[in-house]
């Protein structure tokens, strides 16, 4: 099992790096005490494989709680159980000024009688032996949220195709547009398996339509176009730190054209080691 315990200041971007872990397959928990590290660890390691990256958030918020920070990693160590350390740092400016713009309360403010420059100090204080022992240290005072993604899917991630999911879907114009959809292809130019008798009750899911659509010379070079677009614009969408991306193909009635398309792209997606999902909206509509 892979176990990252995720902490740091307040405001250095813990919430953003544990969404980011979540897109990567992360199963995350917020705000867990440290001294119920060690059992949740258990509970998911004895999970029977359902959960086997997982990513607990552990800081100052906890207030006393958090002191048992140390102890939870002697637990971990005692029982041999394998863990990593990521912590979220930045500099005190940039912390006073995230806290500035969102009104949110520091959670040491109290302790400093309300002054958000001292709370920032001595929570930065305290979590220095902390900092010490991690085995990951990620300074966001410069990095944008979609470099943060990039440095944790850098960290977390064997294979970058893994930074995004994909979903194919097959629509019917005729029934409208997915709402969900990033990309549409409107493939009502191909010709129509509808006007052949035979073919028309069936769907692209069987092989006399997918072979109809598919090897007819239009869709040649269609298919060409269609996957080189797709394969050049992934990288750049995971560049710029999208996780799920929509590609909506579309013809008349959602039964033929669109359906074969769709499978084909998701096929293509998967044999080049991306993580796709298909599904087709319309077929069974009349």
């Amino acid at each position: 099992m892979e176990f990252v315990i995720l902490t740091g200041l307040s405001g250095a971007g813990k919430t953003r790096a544990m969404h980011a872990m979540e897109d990567i397959g992360f199963y995350c928990v917020d705000n867990l005490p440290p001294a119920l590290i060690p059992v949740f660890y258990d509970l998911c390691d004895k999970s029977e494989g359902i959960q086997r990256r997982v990513a607990v958030v552990t800081d100052t918020r906890g207030g006393e709680l958090f002191k048992s920070f140390f102890s939870a990693l002697e637990t971990l160590k005692a029982q041999n159980e394998p863990y990593k350390i990521l912590f979220m740092d930045a500099s005190e400016p940039v912390l006073v000024n995230r806290f500035q713009e969102t009104r949110r309360k520091h959670p040491l403010s109290e302790a400093m009688q309300g002054s958000l420059e001292q709370a920032v100090r001595l929570e930065r204080e305290m979590l220095r032996p902390v900092k010490e022992v991690s085995d990951y240290v990620i300074d966001t005072s410069n990095i944008p949220a979609a470099g943060l993604k990039a440095r944790i899917s850098d960290l977390f991630l064997q294979n970058d195709n893994d930074a995004i999911t994909v979903h194919c879907i097959s629509f019917g114009f005729k029934y409208g547009l997915p709402l969900e959809s990033d990309l549409v292809f409107d493939v009502r130019c191909l010709p129509n398996p509808f006007y052949v008798e035979e073919l028309r009750e069936h769907t692209g899911l069987e092989a006399p339509v997918r072979d109809y659509v598919m090897n007819c010379k239009e869709t040649e070079g269609f298919k060409t176009r269609f996957t080189d677009m797709i394969d050049y614009m992934l990288p750049l969408y995971i560049q710029e730190g999208k996780s799920q991306l929509v590609i909506a193909v579309g013809c008349t009635g959602g039964h033929h054209r669109s359906v074969a398309l769709a499978q084909y792209m998701h096929d293509h997606l998967v044999a080049n080691g991306i993580h796709a999902t298909v599904s087709h909206r319309d077929i069974t509509k009349q």
